[in-house]
């Protein structure tokens, strides 16, 4: 793996003043770069601010909307409610698994393109079944649909 370049962390540990009571902020800032927090940067972020690497770390596990996981672009997310659940979402669950070649161990395509997670509930019970493209509800999907989402987002990386 190359040396990764720190220039757009390093901008944003300025900003915060590489103030380590600015963590949350500055992973925050970090993951929207990366759509996870690399244990490269992670290290570096440590170096920066001077607090360890397991404080850091304590930080990054501690609050759900960190990952220390590669995302692809298009993070997939099911919703399991149990309006989701009555519905089929298991169905279009499989079919996304299937399209994309994602299950229980592969969390991002071999394109980069998507992550699937599996949330218990997305707060869209009225539209359900649900899932969300990164910050973009889809409502009443199907497999059929699910389908024909993945193939626009494909469509739409040229």
């Amino acid at each position: 793996m190359e040396p990764r370049d720190f220039k757009a962390v390093d901008e944003i540990l300025e900003q915060y003043n590489c103030d380590k009571q600015q963590i949350i902020a500055i992973l925050q800032d970090v993951q929207d770069i990366y759509r996870y927090l690399p244990q490269d940067v992670l290290a570096h972020v440590s170096e920066k601010t001077g607090m360890s690497e397991s404080e850091i770390y304590g930080v990054a596990t501690f609050y759900g909307n960190f990952s220390l996981d590669a995302k692809g672009k298009y993070v997939l997310k099911v919703c399991r409610g149990t309006a989701c659940h009555v519905r089929k979402s298991a169905d279009v669950l499989a079919k996304l698994q299937e399209i994309t070649g994602l299950n229980d161990k592969k969390s991002l395509s071999d394109d980069g393109l998507f992550s699937l997670e599996i949330v218990s509930c997305l707060g869209a019970c009225g539209l359900s079944p649900v899932v969300m493209v990164n910050d973009t509800v889809h409502a009443a999907m199907t497999p059929d649909k699910a389908k024909d989402l993945i193939a626009d987002l494909r469509a739409g990386e040229g």
